[in-house]
């Protein structure tokens, strides 16, 4: 097993989330509803777990704040410039894994 200090793991863990945040920034062709539908998280749930981990330190960000970091941009500009409306195949494709996992609330 890999040995590193809790420095060198946290150095690495922020390395690789920021190289995330870019590769997400880099294809923002790719919509958060096919990242749920394939990997059950998006960059909203990136904005959640950032705002989380900064309540869990003591720091104090907004939801706003947190998402802003993920996007790049405030998340309305975001949705205004790159989101686009849900397919009938994606929003049947997140339903059915909302109903394999017993979520009412996909």
């Amino acid at each position: 097993m890999l040995k590193l200090t809790n420095k060198e793991q946290e150095q690495i863990d922020a390395a690789v989330m920021r190289r995330l945040i870019a590769h997400l920034d880099g294809h923002k062709e790719v919509q958060n509803i096919d990242l749920m539908i394939l990997a059950d998280f998006c960059r909203n749930c990136l904005g959640k777990w950032y705002k989380q981990a900064a309540d869990e330190r003591g720091v104090e960000v907004t939801d706003d704040q947190a998402r802003q970091r993920i996007y790049g941009m405030p998340y309305a500009e975001w949705k205004e410039k790159y989101q686009s409306p849900a397919t009938p195949e994606q929003l049947a494709a997140i339903n059915d894994r909302g109903k394999d996992r017993g979520d009412k609330d996909t």
